[in-house]
């Protein structure tokens, strides 16, 4: 396949299209805002087929390369990147209704432009992060996706619950930032580099020491484990806060319930994804290093364990969906770090495991929310009453509904058994057998609370008879994304072929 367009042409274009947006809510005369959503939809639906065409990076890393890696990894994410923006834009279009009653303006529909331009701004942060290979691009990045989703979650001024999730998305994101700078510091400080490739090298080569351990000829990190592992944590720490992973996770419950729906389906499937690519990239760098490698697997572990239980048993008791959807993020974080601990021993297994189970968790869940907030229009609340008989007043979401939560349940068939079995795949080739038991507990209780939400649309009577009324483009979108989980479910080649790397000449630094 002919390659013909710079791969950060993607990410340049995604830019330019948020600032036209700014532009065009700016000036336009018309009060409705909803045709800049759609042709935002139209304009990244078509990057997708562009990123086909990319090129790749140069053997020798000049100019912006040094920061900028173009790999089948990056690719997929970025593809990741804009699926999600795209189901956003679409959700939002649902949403619209109720963003014109909690933000001020002259008349119904000023104000929601910026709301349909944030997400796409964010989706540039998160191909940037896709491709960045130095802390600095990964720090720049991640602000610009923190900073979009501070705005996004308080962003209905007039609704108490989004401005306190709003602060304390804030609060908790800043504290989270400094435990990332602190750490690129540190890390900085004992080798003097930023981009990773350099890092590892240092690391495992030697860097430059104090002359007498020089001397000695013990190498640069003799007697720097301790503080090598402390800028380690501090790291962990701060992409732990961006993965909603134990104990980090205690935000996520509160800032998923009141932040728009919309908002709540990017963070929970965006921020994870920008999360997990650079996690999969540090660690790279880390897990290399045998005297930190073991007590960072370690480390990981018991925070997988953690997370699986907490999200897990904490969903058992919840009647709001969204709060139900929240400890289901946090209990697949807990999956996917199953699959991040096998890194020290099956790397190749291990990504493997976490780019197919994130590009699952992104059909399933947006899947979920875009349903969710279908029926919550219709029905005027997110609790679980308001889906009992959901199949007799729609028959097409009920079904959908529970394509997606068997997918999250993980039953064969759907994307989610796939996920799963891939991520179990790799925990059992390095050995952790206490996690795969504790995992193990974890799947039986997500299989009851998942189920609670298929009985009530089967098994209980509706409380209300009006006809929910579908919009064209979510019911394409609904088909797309239902249709998606039961074919990867099946046939998971499509995603597996993208994940793997080409064969590439090596790079020279």
């Amino acid at each position: 396949m002919q390659q013909i367009l710079p791969a950060i042409s993607l990410e340049v274009t995604v830019l330019i299209l948020g600032v036209l947006m700014l532009f065009a809510e700016a000036f336009a005369k018309s009060a409705d805002r909803s045709h800049m959503a759609r042709y935002a939809i139209a304009v990244l639906a078509a990057l997708i087929g562009f990123s086909f065409f990319t090129q790749s990076a140069p053997t020798e890393l000049t100019g912006y390369w040094k920061f900028y890696s173009v790999d089948a990894t990056a690719l997929f994410f970025k593809r990741i990147a804009l699926g999600t923006t795209i189901v956003v834009l679409v959700m939002a279009l649902e949403y619209r209704h109720v963003l014109q009653k909690y933000i001020p303006g002259v008349e119904a529909g000023q104000g929601t432009g910026e709301f349909y331009s944030l997400p796409v701004f964010i989706c540039a942060g998160l191909m940037f992060m896709a491709s960045a290979v130095d802390f600095i691009l990964i720090f720049v990045a991640l602000e610009l996706v923190t900073i979009g989703f501070y705005v996004l979650v308080a962003y209905m001024r007039r609704n108490m619950q989004s401005l306190e999730a709003g602060v304390k998305y804030l609060i908790l994101g800043a504290l989270s930032t400094g435990f990332l700078v602190y750490g690129i510091t540190w890390i900085f400080g004992l080798t003097g580099e930023t981009h990773l490739d350099a890092i590892k090298h240092a690391l495992t080569t030697g860097f430059t020491a104090p002359s007498a351990i020089a001397e000695k000829g013990l190498g640069g990190l003799q007697g720097n484990e301790a503080a090598l592992l402390f800028g380690i944590v501090l790291i962990l720490i701060a992409l732990g806060f961006k993965i909603a992973a134990a104990p980090f996770q205690l935000w996520v419950p509160d800032v998923y319930q009141g932040a728009p729906t919309p908002v709540t389906a990017f963070l929970s499937v965006g921020s994870k994804a920008a999360g997990f690519i650079v996690l999969v990239r540090v660690l790279d760098v880390f897990l290399a290093v045998p005297a930190v490698a073991g007590k960072v697997t370690a480390l990981l572990a018991i925070m997988a364990a953690a997370t699986l239980l907490y999200g897990n048993l904490t969903a058992l008791t919840q009647d709001n969906l969204k709060r139900l959807f929240a400890y289901s993020s946090i209990a697949h974080a807990g999956y996917l770090l199953m699959a991040i601990v096998a890194m020290s021993v099956q790397p190749a297994l291990a990504k493997e495991a976490v780019s197919f189970y994130l590009a699952g968790y992104l059909l399933m869940t947006l899947l979920s929310f875009l349903i969710l907030i279908i029926v919550a229009r219709h029905s005027r609340g997110d609790e679980l009453h308001h889906f009992n008989g959901l199949a007799k007043r729609s028959p097409f979401l009920a079904f959908a509904m529970t394509i997606a939560i068997a997918s999250l349940a993980g039953v064969p068939l759907t994307v989610g058994f796939i996920g799963k079995f891939l991520v179990f795949k790799a925990a059992i080739a390095s050995g952790h057998w206490a996690l795969i038991c504790i995992a193990i507990v974890a799947v039986a209780a997500g299989f009851y609370y998942y189920i609670r939400v298929i009985a009530a649309m089967y098994w209980q009577q509706p409380n209300e008879s009006a006809p929910i009324v579908i919009a064209p483009l979510s019911r394409l979108a609904i088909l797309i994304l239902g249709g998606a989980i039961l074919f990867l479910g099946v046939y998971p080649k499509p995603i597996l072929s993208q994940i793997k790397e080409p064969p590439q000449a090596p790079r020279q630094q």
